[in-house]
């Protein structure tokens, strides 16, 4: 079923990662930020494009990584090293932004790895999903 989910930043997303995108791109990000939320609206669509692919799906919430590009940049979304964590309750219709990174704000050699552990510590509803 396609629909218009809603969708929100957490709090722990927004304190973190998202403020050196503001910083770094200043109105360009409020653009790119737009046009994040405006994709998750539609994640049934987004998760049927080479930008988005589901990491687990347990219990009937899926997380998913997707990958954007900032506005007014030369990077295609896959070359840009950005990165969107959300997690999406299909029943609830319903997207939470959990991160939003790139791949050099993630320390350590295993990248996926690295977001799990910082979703689990930051985001105790979510960790039996990884376990």
């Amino acid at each position: 079923m396609q629909g218009n989910y809603s969708v929100r930043i957490e709090k722990f997303a927004e304190r973190h990662f998202i403020k050196s995108f503001e910083k770094k791109y200043k109105s360009h990000w409020d653009v790119t930020l737009r046009a994040i939320i405006a994709g998750l609206e539609r994640i049934d669509l987004l998760i049927t494009t080479s930008r988005a692919e589901t990491i687990c799906d347990v219990d009937g919430i899926k997380i998913i990584k997707t990958e954007f590009r900032v506005d007014r940049t030369q990077e295609s979304a896959k070359t840009s090293g950005n990165r969107c964590i959300v997690a999406w309750n299909q029943e609830k219709q319903f997207v939470s932004v959990l991160l939003v990174y790139c791949k050099t704000d993630i320390a350590g050699n295993n990248e996926t790895a690295e977001w799990q552990r910082i979703v689990k510590e930051n985001y105790p509803e979510y960790r039996p999903i990884f376990n």
